[in-house]
C-alpha cells in the first residue's frame, strides 16, 4: 500500500510539473492570424502551417494559429492556387495578410456544400458522393432533357418507374423507397417537400455544375423528407459563356436548349438563364396498341443572379416556370380505349445569402413552389395543387480548432384536391438544428448534427447524425457515419401516383415512419487506380405500405415491423490522359414484413447492380465511349405474368466531335435492343389491386433509341 501511495504521489508530482511546464510554455506563445486572399476576395479552405501548427482557413478566409516568438515558415496552399512560403518574424500578436496566385490545375478540386458546410470532398467527414461536370457533360449528351439517366447510372441510386402509362419515376437510395429521398437545388426544395413522380424528368442538365449525394437517413441536415438521403443540384455559375442545345432521337424526340451566362463584374453582379422545349411523340414500340413512350411537350425556363459583395457576402436569387402535358395510354384487352393525362404547371422562386459579422458567419435560405396538376385516369378527373414553403437562417462561428453551426427553419407543406376529397393536408414544421465540426489532430475529423423538428400533425421528433473521417494511410480514408429520421406520411406512394386519390382510401390512424442506419466507407487510390467501398445497412419502423381494402381501393397502413436494408459498394476508376474507365457494383438485400410474421424482399430492388464505362477523350477535338450496365433479377409484386424478373445488360456508344464552336454528338442507347415487353406485356389481362391496368416497370420499356444533334457555343 505505501508503495501504491508513493507510486501515486510520485505520478501527480510529474503531472503537476508537466502542467506548469505547459502552463509556463502558453503564456509564452502568441497568437497569429493569417488572413488568405485573392483578387477575387477572402479564400476559404486553405491550409495554413506555421512550425508545427496547422488549420484551415474559415469563409473570411482566416486561420488562427499559436506559436512560440522566434522565426519559423509559414507555408500557405489550396488547390487551385500557387503554394506560399516565408519565413516569419513572430514577436507579438500579429495578423499577416496573404495573396495567392491562380494556379490552372489539370485536376480542380472539388467542393462539397450539401452537408451544410463548404469544404474540399476529401476533408468532409460527412460522406458525399459527386457527379462532377464531365460526367453531366456525357449524360446531357444522352438525355438532355431529363436528369433520370444521369442518377441512374449512379452508383448505390436507381430511378424506378413508378408509372408506365406516363413514364413517372423516383429515386431510391440504396433501396429506399423514392419518397425517402430530398431533391434540392442549390439547397433548396424548389420541387417540392416530395418532388413527385414526374419531377425527374422535368430537370434538363445543362445548367448544373455537379450533383451532390448523400446517402442514408439526413433528417438531422434536411428534416423529414431527407429520410433515405439528399441529392443536391449544384447550378453552374456564371462565366461569360453562351451555349445552344438540339437534340433529335430515334423514337421521335425534340430537345432545344439555350444557356445565357453573364460575364461577374466589378459591380458583383452578375446572371445565368436556362430556358428550354421538349417535344416527344407517343411511340408504340412493340404493337400492342398501347403507349411505350407517352407524348408530351415541355416549355421550362430558369433565371438566376448572383451577387458576390466581397469577404464573406454573397447572395443567389433564382426562379422557375415549367409547364408540361403529358399523354400515354392505349388500347385495353377489352377493346376499350383508355389514356392517362397529367397537364403540369410549376413555378417557383427562391434564394440563398451569406453575410460575415465579425468571427459569425451568417446564412439565409427561403424557398416557395407550387406545382399544380390536372390528372386524368381513364374517365376520373383529379386537379390538385402542391405547394411548399421554407425559411431558414442559420450562424457559423468557431470553437477552438472547430466550426460550430445554430439554425431555425420553417417549413410548410400543403395539398389541395379540387375534386377527390378527403385528402388535403398542411403540415407546418418549425424546427431547429444545430452542428459540429471538429479536427482531432491531422487525421481524425468529426461531425456531430442534431435537429429538433415539432410537426403540426404528427408530434415532435429529433433527428441525430454522427460521421467520422480517419486518414488511415497518406492516400486512404475511412469514413463511418450513423444516423436517425422520421417520414410524416402522405397520401402519395408510388401505387397511389399510378392510379390516382379517387382510388385510395383516406388516410385514418397512421403513424410516422422512423429510421435509423450507419455506414463504413473505405476510399484511396494506387497510381492511377482509384477506390472505394461502403458497407451500409439501415432499419425502418412502421414503414407505410398500400393493401387492397375489401372495396377494393388502395389503403395507406404502418406494417407491423420493421424494413432491413443491407448491401454494399464498390467503385473502382482509372484515369490516365486520354482514358478514364469507371467500373462499379452494388449489392442490396431489402426485406419488409407481411402480415402472419412472415417476411419477404421489398419488390423492384435488384440483388446485383453493376456498371462499366470506358471513355477515350482528347481535349479540344472530342470523345468516344463505352458503356455496359447490369441489372439483376427482382422481387416483382402484383405481376399475373411471372414473379420474379430475369436480369438484363443494356449497352451503348457515346461519339462527339468538335470543330471550334461547334461540337456534333451521336449516342446509341441499348444496342442489344432490351425491353421489358420482350417477356411480358405491359398491360395486365384484367384490373388489378386498386384497378391499375399496367404491370410495374422493372427494365426499358423504349428499346433501342438513338439520338444525336449539335452544341454551339455563341
Amino acid at each position: 500500500m505505501k508503495a501504491l501511495r508513493a507510486s501515486f504521489y510520485g505520478l501527480a508530482c510529474v503531472a503537476a510539473a508537466l502542467l506548469c511546464a505547459g502552463h509556463a510554455a502558453a503564456q509564452t506563445l502568441v497568437n497569429i492570424t493569417v488572413r488568405v486572399m485573392s483578387h477575387e476576395g477572402t479564400i476559404e479552405g486553405a491550409t495554413v502551417r506555421l512550425g508545427a501548427a496547422a488549420m484551415v482557413t474559415n469563409v473570411a478566409g482566416e486561420a488562427r494559429l499559436r506559436a512560440a516568438p522566434g522565426r519559423d515558415t509559414l507555408r500557405v496552399e489550396r488547390f487551385g492556387y500557387a503554394s506560399y512560403s516565408a519565413l516569419l518574424e513572430i514577436v507579438r500578436d500579429t495578423t499577416v495578410v496573404i495573396e495567392l496566385e491562380e494556379e490552372a490545375l489539370e485536376e480542380e478540386a472539388i467542393v462539397v456544400t450539401t452537408a451544410r458546410g463548404e469544404r474540399r470532398i476529401e476533408d468532409e467527414p460527412v460522406r458525399v458522393e459527386v457527379v462532377t461536370r464531365e460526367e453531366i457533360e456525357e449524360k446531357l449528351l444522352m438525355t438532355p432533357g431529363s436528369i433520370a439517366m444521369l442518377l441512374n447510372e449512379t452508383t448505390g441510386l436507381r430511378v424506378q418507374e413508378t408509372s408506365p402509362s406516363l413514364g413517372g419515376a423516383t429515386i431510391r437510395i440504396q433501396g429506399l423507397r423514392g419518397r425517402y429521398t430530398q431533391l434540392l437545388a442549390d439547397g433548396l426544395p424548389l420541387y417540392g417537400g416530395q418532388a413527385g413522380a414526374l419531377g425527374l424528368l422535368q430537370i434538363p442538365p445543362m445548367d448544373l455544375r455537379q450533383v451532390e449525394v448523400i446517402k442514408g437517413a439526413a433528417s438531422a441536415l434536411y428534416g423529414a423528407s431527407a429520410l433515405g438521403g439528399v441529392v443536391n443540384l449544384i447550378s453552374r455559375r456564371p462565366d461569360g459563356s453562351h451555349e445552344l442545345l438540339l437534340n433529335r432521337t430515334t423514337r421521335d424526340g425534340t430537345d432545344a436548349l439555350l444557356w445565357l451566362a453573364g460575364a461577374p463584374r466589378d459591380t458583383g453582379w452578375s446572371w445565368t438563364l436556362l430556358a428550354g422545349g421538349h417535344l416527344q411523340r407517343s411511340v408504340d414500340v412493340d404493337d400492342d396498341a398501347w403507349a411505350d413512350i407517352p407524348r408530351h411537350r415541355r416549355a421550362s425556363a430558369r433565371p438566376r443572379i448572383f451577387w458576390n459583395g466581397g469577404p464573406g457576402r454573397t447572395a443567389m436569387i433564382t426562379s422557375g416556370v415549367m409547364a408540361e402535358n403529358r399523354t400515354g395510354g392505349g388500347r385495353l384487352p377489352t377493346g376499350e380505349a383508355w389514356s392517362q393525362n397529367l397537364e403540369t404547371r410549376r413555378l417557383d422562386a427562391g434564394g440563398t445569402l451569406r453575410l460575415f459579422f465579425g468571427q459569425l458567419i451568417v446564412d439565409a435560405r427561403i424557398a416557395l413552389a407550387r406545382i399544380a396538376h390536372d390528372h386524368r385516369f381513364g374517365a376520373a378527373r383529379e386537379r390538385d395543387a402542391h405547394t411548399t414553403a421554407l425559411g431558414e437562417v442559420a450562424v457559423r462561428g468557431e470553437a477552438g480548432a472547430g466550426v460550430w453551426s445554430l439554425g431555425a427553419a420553417l417549413q410548410r407543406d400543403a395539398y389541395r384536391a379540387d375534386d377527390v376529397a378527403g385528402f388535403d393536408y398542411t403540415y407546418t414544421v418549425p424546427s431547429l438544428f444545430a452542428q459540429l465540426e471538429s479536427p482531432w489532430g491531422e487525421r481524425l475529423a468529426v461531425s456531430i448534427s442534431a435537429r429538433w423538428d415539432a410537426h403540426s400533425e404528427y408530434g415532435s421528433f429529433v433527428s441525430p447524425r454522427a460521421s467520422a473521417l480517419i486518414r488511415a494511410a497518406e492516400q486512404w480514408t475511412l469514413r463511418l457515419s450513423a444516423g436517425g429520421g422520421y417520414f410524416a406520411p402522405t397520401p402519395f406512394t408510388e401505387e397511389t401516383e399510378e392510379v390516382g386519390l379517387s382510388r385510395a382510401m383516406r388516410l385514418a390512424g397512421l403513424e410516422a415512419e422512423t429510421a435509423r442506419g450507419a455506414s463504413a466507407d473505405v476510399g484511396g487510390t494506387i497510381g492511377p487506380f482509384e477506390f472505394n467501398a461502403s458497407v451500409f445497412a439501415s432499419s425502418i419502423d412502421r414503414a407505410l405500405a398500400v393493401r387492397a381494402s375489401p372495396a377494393g381501393l388502395a389503403e395507406l397502413f404502418n406494417l407491423a415491423g420493421r424494413t432491413h436494408t443491407t448491401g454494399t459498394e464498390l467503385l473502382v476508376r482509372y484515369r490516365r490522359e486520354p482514358f478514364g474507365l469507371t467500373a462499379s457494383h452494388t449489392f442490396l438485400r431489402a426485406t419488409e414484413p407481411v402480415p402472419g410474421g412472415a417476411r419477404r424482399t421489398v419488390p423492384n430492388s435488384p440483388r446485383h447492380m453493376a456498371g462499366l464505362v470506358a471513355v477515350y477523350e482528347v481535349h479540344g477535338c472530342g470523345r468516344a465511349g463505352i458503356e455496359a450496365y447490369y441489372t439483376g433479377r427482382q422481387s416483382l409484386e402484383d405481376n399475373p405474368y411471372r414473379q420474379r424478373s430475369v436480369d438484363y445488360l443494356i449497352v451503348g456508344l457515346l461519339f462527339e466531335r468538335r470543330w471550334g464552336p461547334v461540337r456534333a454528338f451521336l449516342n446509341l442507347e441499348n444496342l442489344g435492343d432490351v425491353r421489358q415487353t420482350r417477356w411480358q406485356p405491359v398491360v395486365l389481362p384484367e384490373p388489378g389491386e386498386y384497378g391499375r391496368w399496367t404491370a410495374d416497370s422493372w427494365a426499358p420499356l423504349e428499346g433501342r433509341l438513338f439520338n444525336g444533334g449539335i452544341r454551339l457555343s455563341l
